[in-house]
């Protein structure tokens, strides 16, 4: 048997963050009790998914109206428009990749980033290499290297598989964290990193049918508020640690109550 300390089991008993967990345990356990879910949750699903993909592409720069959203479907005529078909593609993909997660997670982080990427970056799919740029004008804390991007990206992909009795919402805040932190690739890290931490929220079972979209919680909490929380988790302090998972846990929450909205509608026949 394993004596190895789980890390993620203390950043969970953090100040704040027991908390958190438990708020968040109850959002999602109040919007999948609603009896609208019971029947219609393909169609709560698919909502979750726009708006999710509507939220995380608001924090990479392209602020569209939800209607704006649908009514689209050309994704390819300007920088706005070619981040909010990103966002989508991810959207889409993410659900796809969560039994490879378990056994790859640097291989679905590659699958990410080359769906977000297409054809605008050569080097899709791969983590950067030393001296190559990277793209994330909206994050502008220090660049990590490339060595230690891949001595992280390795840490992270252990944690992964080694497993962790600490909360999902721990696992996906660090995931979430420190992707968006080290920014891997060239470009999309950010599209990549609220991607992976829907997967993990999905494939953990906190969110099995991708209801809660933390994209359009952390939409809604505003880009100044997105930043400096992710100031809080690269600063590495208990403090930061744990204001970044209670920031990540509100997204959730946020959430959450745009699915709730989209259930109250339902129910009233109004969508």
């Amino acid at each position: 048997m394993s004596t190895t300390p789980d890390p993620l089991v203390a950043l969970a008993s953090l100040p704040g963050v027991p908390e958190a967990v438990d708020s968040v345990r109850k959002a999602v356990d109040r919007v999948y009790g609603h009896r609208i879910m019971r029947r219609r949750s393909n169609a709560i699903t698919a909502e979750a998914a726009l708006r999710g993909a509507r939220g995380s592409a608001a924090l990479s720069g392209a602020e569209w109206a939800l209607e704006e959203v649908r009514r689209r479907s050309d994704f390819g005529t300007d920088d706005e428009a070619r981040v909010m078909g990103a966002a989508l593609r991810l959207t889409a993909e993410a659900g796809q990749l969560l039994s490879v997660w378990r056994q790859s997670p640097l291989r679905v982080l590659a699958r990410l980033h080359l769906v977000a990427a297409a054809d605008s970056d050569e080097a899709a799919g791969r983590p950067r290499l030393a001296g190559e740029p990277v793209d994330e004008p909206l994050v502008e804390l220090d660049l990590p290297d490339a060595e230690e991007v891949a001595g992280r990206l390795d840490g992270l992909s252990r944690l992964v598989l080694t497993g962790s009795s600490a909360p999902a919402l721990v696992l996906a805040a660090v995931v979430h964290g420190e992707l968006a932190v080290l920014r891997p690739f060239g470009s999309h890290n950010g599209l990549v990193a609220r991607a992976a931490e829907r997967v993990v929220l999905v494939g953990s079972g906190l969110d099995p049918k991708s209801v809660c979209p933390a994209e359009a919680g952390h939409a809604e909490l505003g880009r100044a508020a997105y930043v400096a929380a992710l100031s809080d988790y690269a600063s590495g302090t208990p403090e930061g640690m744990a204001a970044w998972i209670a920031h990540c846990g509100r997204a959730v929450e946020l959430g959450v109550r745009e699915s709730t909205a989209v259930c109250e509608a339902l129910q009233r026949g109004a969508a």
